[in-house]
């Protein structure tokens, strides 16, 4: 006689262990569901405000008062301010592009907005226009 473990039919109607269910073999192309998304979306969308305004404020404000006033202050504070905000920033639109399944140019470049004053307040647009049904569950014609 064989040992149950090993006894063909057994093995055959066992039930299988149980556990936390498996992953799909293939990950789905429309990236994740509607709230990991809505997640990753809010703070991408603040950070992308904050660090555009913090940008502007240095760019024209802070560096012209440097060099034609004479009052590295403002420089010196703001300039790492957006600095860490920055690191803070490409996180935050690494995780929402990979959320979104974001070709690896547009996740660049959304990147990149946050160094060029304005921009990052066209990229967020253009971000917010591209996720907006995805996040709403509708669908629009264009």
């Amino acid at each position: 006689m064989t040992a149950p473990s090993q006894d063909p039919a057994a093995v055959a109607t066992a039930s299988p262990v149980p556990g936390p269910p498996s992953a799909p073999a293939t990950p789905s192309r429309a990236g994740a569901g509607p709230d990991a998304l809505a997640k990753a979306y809010r703070p991408y969308r603040v950070l992308a405000y904050v660090v555009g305004v913090i940008l502007v404020v240095l760019v024209l404000v802070a560096v012209p008062l440097k060099y034609a006033a004479d009052v590295p202050q403002l420089v010196q504070i703001i300039g790492p301010v957006h600095g860490v905000l920055y690191i803070v920033y490409l996180l935050a639109t690494f995780n929402l592009a990979t959320k979104a399944k974001f070709s690896l140019r547009r996740a660049i470049l959304v990147m990149l907005a946050g160094t060029i004053p304005f921009v990052s307040f066209v990229a967020e647009r253009s971000v917010t226009r591209e996720l907006k049904p995805r996040l709403t569950g509708t669908v629009t014609e264009r």
